[in-house]
């Protein structure tokens, strides 16, 4: 059976990367390309990065492209951003990279992409009801997906929480911006889970970024209701979810 291709690709701060991904396992079809994030990060500037990566592999001339932007989208258009520049705000990122590169071209929210990733390939698959996936990093990036259908833009790590916004005081970053040890970082993302668990009451919570490779520091120490458990596909979930994404979408336009 010949592979259904999709193309993904996760813009960061300072590195765009993109891979070609085959739908039906949710792997990497090619080893993933990284280019570095241009220092004046201007749509144009990073359309033409983009529309370099995509040309730098042989794909299916119907193959569309799903992109995992760092910012909240509404449909695309970019509502307000934070780590590139601030000329992004309002631009139709699908449109602009449709004319970048000839494809059909979906753009989400990045912490939406690595949750629909996890969901569909990695620790969540399968599982019904409400899924919560969480990225501890520089901030926390969360994706909520209720019975397979992603309610995008959540931002629940701006939740304000003891008069604090939470990523200020659970986030990866803190942790090391504060030389806290494990366990008192844990007693920190105790207090942010249980708040939302009360509000949303998932069935399961999955927890990605880096740190999640340490995992067993600071899991064990957290008391909730729902099952919390580390995410599978790691730095790859953003491109292989953009990718599914994308593809979902090219298939409801040929409808």
């Amino acid at each position: 059976m010949a592979q259904q291709i999709a193309f993904g690709i996760d813009i960061g701060g300072s590195g765009i990367k993109g891979a070609p991904v085959d739908l039906r396992t949710g792997e990497f079809a090619a080893e993933r390309l990284r280019i570095p994030t241009p220092e004046r990060s201007t749509p144009d500037a990073v359309a033409q990065v983009l529309a370099d990566l995509v040309g730098s592999f042989d794909l299916p001339r119907k193959a569309p492209v799903g992109v995992a932007f760092p910012a909240p989208m509404d449909r695309g258009v970019v509502r307000f951003i934070a780590n590139l520049d601030q000329s992004w705000k309002g631009v139709d990122l699908p449109e602009l990279l449709r004319e970048a590169t000839g494809r059909e071209v979906t753009a989400v929210n990045d912490a939406d992409a690595a949750g629909v990733g996890e969901h569909r390939y990695g620790a969540a698959k399968g599982v019904d009801g409400v899924v919560l996936v969480c990225t501890l990093g520089t901030g926390i990036g969360s994706a909520l997906i209720v019975d397979g259908v992603l309610v995008p833009n959540t931002e629940l790590g701006h939740l304000q929480i003891d008069g604090l916004d939470a990523e200020s005081r659970a986030a990866d970053s803190a942790r090391e911006r504060e030389g806290l040890d494990f366990p008192a970082w844990a007693g920190r993302l105790q207090r942010y889970f249980e708040t939302v668990e009360m509000l949303l009451s998932p069935d399961l919570i999955v927890v990605g970024g880096g740190v999640s490779k340490k995992h067993s520091e600071f899991l064990p120490l957290l008391d909730l209701r729902a099952p919390i458990i580390p995410a599978q596909l790691r730095n790859a979930a953003g491109i292989v979810g953009a990718a599914a994404m994308a593809a979902s979408d090219a298939r409801r336009k040929r409808r």
